[in-house]
C-alpha cells in the first residue's frame, strides 16, 4: 500500500516555499504569539492563495462540497459505475494490489471479471472482444512491471484501430517520483501508443475521465486510451488515513505545517467523492465523406470497365452493420478482396469475392477502390497499383491514408470519412448500376488455377509427417459455419490463409499489421466470452504457440472451450526458408516436436495428437477435438507437419 512516513512526504514547490517562510516567522516570533494553531492555519492559507496555489490543493472546493469521513465507498466502485454504464460486460485482469477495488466493484456490479496468466493476454482478449462487437474492450493491470508487460499488445491495438481501454494501477499521489513500489512514469510510457492518456488524481475526477476515454477510443479513428489510477483514489477513505497519519504526534511549527498539508490532501483527494454524476458514454465523433465527394466518386466508378475494391478492417466499424455492409457490397456488383476483419464479410465461396493473385488484379482494374486499407507493406507500399489506374481511398485517418502516396502511386479521390458509410451511400448513388460479368469471370478463372495448384501441392509427399496443405484443405472441409477464426504463426498460418475460409463477417481475428505473435490465446479468450455459441478455431504456428500455452490454465479455470490446432514442424520456418539458403545457417531457427497436447493435458485441457501414424484419421480427430469442445473442455491438438514450396517466395521481414 502507500507505506508513507513522514521523512517521505512529497510536499511540492509551493509547500517547501511555505515552509521556509513559517520556519523564519517561528524564530523571530516569541512563544504564543500569532503562531496559535488557529492563526497558523489561517496564514499558510493566506501564503497559499499568494503563491496561487489555493486551487492546487482543492481549498475552494472543498469550502463547497464536504467529505464523507465515515464512507466506506472507494474509488473502485465510480470505476465500475461507468463500465457498467457503457455496457462492459468483461474485464479482463491479471490482478495486483494496486487495482484490487476496482476488481471487485466489478465483480459485484456483475462484470465478469476474467484474469489471466500474463497481462499481455488481458489486453490481447480486450481486443478481441472490441473487433467483435464494436464497443471499447477493457483490461485492467497493476502498475510497473504490470504495465510495461502490456505494451505489445497496446501497440498492437494502436496500429489495428481497436478501441482499448487500458486501467493501470499506480503509486499513491504523494509517493510518485519517491521511490515507491513499482512506480515508473507511466504516462510517458504510454502517451506514444494512445490517443487519450489521463493521470486521475481526486477521486471526484475518475467518472468524468473515464468517460471522456471511452469516448476517445471511439471517435476519429479509433484506437487504444490509458488512464492511470492512483492507489490511494481507488481504496476508501478509512485506509488511505490510516497510512497518511504519522506514526507518532507531530511536533514543532514543521510538523504541524506537513500535519495541515497531508490533512488538505486527504480531504481534496475525497471531497465531493461520492456526489452523484452521470455516468453513461458521451457522443462519439465520427468522420464522414461529404456528399461533394461521394458523388465524384459515383461518378469515377461509373465509366470504369474493369472496377476492383479492396476492402480492409476499417469498414467493419461502427456504425454501419456487418449484414449491412454485405448487403452494399453484393448491391455494388464489382468484385473484391477482403482482408483483416473483412475476410468472410461475404461467405464462403460467393462469386465476388477473389481470394487470390490480387497483383495481378490490381494491374489489371482502371479503377481500384481502398476502403479501409492501406499502401503499406500489404500492397507493397503502393507498387503493386497500376499507375493507369484511377485510385479511390477511403479512411478515417488522413495522415494513414495517404502514406507513400506521389511516391509509388497517386490517389484520384482521398475521401477522409467512415469506410462502412460511404460505401452505401455509394451504392445509392451509382443506383443500381452494374459492370459485365466477364472481368468477374476472369478474375474467377485465374482463382480457380490457382487453387487447383494448391490441390496438387496438397497431394504430394513431405519427407516426414504430414503435409500442411493437405491438413489445412481438411480443416476447411471440416469447419463449421458457426466458427470463428483465431490465427497466430508465421507459416503454418500464412498458408491457412489461402486455403481456409472463414464463414462470415467478423469471424477471423489476426493480429494485424504489426505482425504480433502471441495474440492467440488473448483473441480466443475474448471472442468464446463474447459469442459462446460459437466454435472458435485457433490456428497456431508451433513458435507462436509458445507464447498462449500456459494460458490453458486460464481456458481450464474459467471454463473456456476452444480449439487450438498446432502446425508443429519443430521450427521457426518463416524465417529459416530466407535465413538458410541466403545466410548458410538455421541458427536460432530450430525447434523440436514438442509434445504440447501433453503439455496441455497437464493444465487440465483435452490434448490430441496427429502425425503420419494416423494420417488417415485427420478428420475423425478434428471431429473428436470438436465434441470434447462441445463438452466443455479446452483442446489442444498437435499436428506434426513436414515442409513444403507452399509459401516459397514470401517475405518474412
Amino acid at each position: 500500500m502507500l507505506s508513507l512516513k513522514l521523512i517521505n512526504m512529497r510536499i511540492d514547490e509551493d509547500m517547501k516555499v511555505w515552509c521556509h517562510l513559517m520556519e523564519t516567522a517561528a524564530a523571530a516570533a516569541p512563544p504564543g504569539g500569532i503562531f496559535s494553531s488557529f492563526l497558523l492555519l489561517a496564514f499558510v492559507a493566506l501564503a497559499a492563495a499568494a503563491l496561487g496555489a489555493a486551487h492546487h490543493l482543492g481549498l475552494l472546493f472543498q469550502l463547497m462540497h464536504k467529505v464523507d469521513k465515515t464512507s466506506i465507498q472507494h474509488g473502485g466502485e465510480n470505476v465500475a459505475a461507468v463500465l457498467r454504464a457503457h455496457g462492459v460486460r468483461f474485464l479482463f485482469t491479471l490482478v495486483g494490489g494496486h487495482i484490487s477495488p476496482l476488481l471487485v466493484a466489478c465483480e459485484k456490479l456483475g462484470i465478469r471479471v476474467v484474469d489471466t496468466r500474463h497481462e499481455v493476454t488481458a489486453v490481447f482478449a480486450a481486443d478481441a472482444v472490441a473487433r467483435l462487437t464494436g464497443t471499447v474492450g477493457v483490461a485492467a493491470v497493476t502498475a510497473g512491471p504490470g504495465l510495461t508487460n502490456t505494451v505489445t499488445a497496446l501497440k498492437n491495438a494502436q496500429i489495428a484501430q481497436s478501441p482499448v481501454l487500458l486501467l493501470g494501477g499506480a503509486a499513491g499521489t504523494l509517493l510518485q517520483n519517491r521511490g515507491a513500489l513499482q512506480a515508473i512514469d507511466q504516462m510517458s510510457l504510454f502517451q506514444p501508443l494512445c490517443k487519450f492518456c489521463a493521470s486521475v488524481r481526486r477521486v471526484r475526477d475518475i467518472i468524468p475521465t473515464l468517460r471522456a476515454a471511452m469516448a476517445a477510443a471511439q471517435s476519429g479513428t479509433p484506437g487504444p486510451v490509458f488512464v492511470e489510477l492512483p492507489v490511494d483514489v481507488l481504496y476508501p477513505y478509512f485506509i488511505v488515513q490510516k497510512e497518511l497519519a504519522p506514526a507518532r504526534p507531530v511536533k514543532g511549527v514543521m510538523g504541524r505545517v506537513v500535519s495541515w498539508y497531508l490533512e488538505n490532501h486527504l480531504a481534496n483527494l475525497f471531497a465531493g467523492a461520492w456526489e452523484p454524476q452521470p455516468e453513461g458514454p458521451l457522443p462519439v465523433d465520427i468522420p464522414w465523406a461529404s456528399p461533394q465527394q461521394v458523388q465524384r466518386c459515383v461518378e469515377i466508378l461509373s465509366r470504369a470497365k474493369r472496377p476492383l475494391i479492396v476492402l480492409g478492417s476499417q469498414a467493419l466499424l461502427p456504425p454501419i452493420p456487418a449484414d449491412k455492409l454485405r448487403t452494399a457490397v453484393e448491391s455494388l456488383g464489382v468484385p473484391c478482396f477482403l482482408g483483416g476483419m473483412a475476410r468472410g464479410l461475404l461467405g464462403r465461396n460467393h462469386p465476388l469475392h477473389i481470394r487470390q493473385n490480387r497483383s495481378a488484379a490490381l494491374q489489371k482494374a482502371d479503377v481500384v477502390l481502398l476502403a479501409g486499407i492501406v499502401c503499406d507493406f500489404r500492397l507493397s507500399y503502393g507498387r503493386v497499383l497500376s499507375h493507369s489506374s484511377k485510385i479511390i481511398i477511403v479512411n478515417r485517418n488522413r495522415k494513414e491514408m495517404l502514406i507513400n502516396s506521389d511516391i509509388f502511386w497517386k490517389p484520384q479521390e482521398a475521401v477522409q470519412g467512415d469506410v462502412g458509410s460511404f460505401v452505401v451511400k455509394l451504392v445509392e448513388g451509382l443506383g443500381g448500376q452494374t459492370w459485365a460479368s466477364d472481368w468477374a469471370e476472369e478474375l474467377r478463372r485465374a482463382d480457380w488455377q490457382k487453387e487447383q495448384a494448391f490441390r496438387e501441392k496438397a497431394s504430394r509427399p513431405v519427407a516426414q509427417h504430414l503435409n500442411p496443405v493437405r491438413v489445412l484443405q481438411l480443416v476447411e472441409e471440416t469447419l463449421p459455419d458457426n466458427s470463428i477464426l483465431v490465427v497466430d504463426g508465421g507459416d503454418f498460418v500464412g498458408t491457412a490463409a489461402h486455403l481456409v475460409q472463414p464463414r462470415g463477417p467478423l469471424c477471423w481475428l489476426d493480429p494485424g499489421a504489426f505482425g504480433t505473435l502471441g495474440v492467440g490465446a488473448g483473441f480466443a479468450l475474448g471472442a468464446k466470452l463474447c459469442r459462446p455459441d460459437a466454435e472458435v478455431w485457433c490456428l497456431f504456428g508451433d513458435g507462436a504457440f509458445g507464447y498462449s500455452l500456459i494460458e490453458f490454465d486460464t481456458f481450464v479455470r474459467h471454463k473456456i472451450p476452444v480449439m487450438a490446432l498446432i502446425g508443429n514442424d519443430a521450427g521457426w520456418t518463416q524465417i529459416s526458408r530466407e535465413q538458410v539458403p541466403s545466410l548458410g545457417s538455421n541458427v536460432a531457427c530450430g525447434l523440436a516436436y514438442t509434445d504440447y497436447h501433453k503439455a496441455a493435458m497437464g493444465l487440465g485441457a483435452q490434448g490430441l495428437l496427429l502425425s503420419r501414424e494416423n494420417e488417415d484419421q485427420v478428420v475423425k480427430v478434428l471431429r473428436d477435438a470438436q465434441r470434447q469442445c462441445r463438452d466443455g473442455h479446452p483442446v489442444v491438438l498437435n499436428i506434426l507437419i513436414g515442409r513444403t514450396d507452399f509459401r516459397d517466395g514470401s517475405i518474412a521481414v
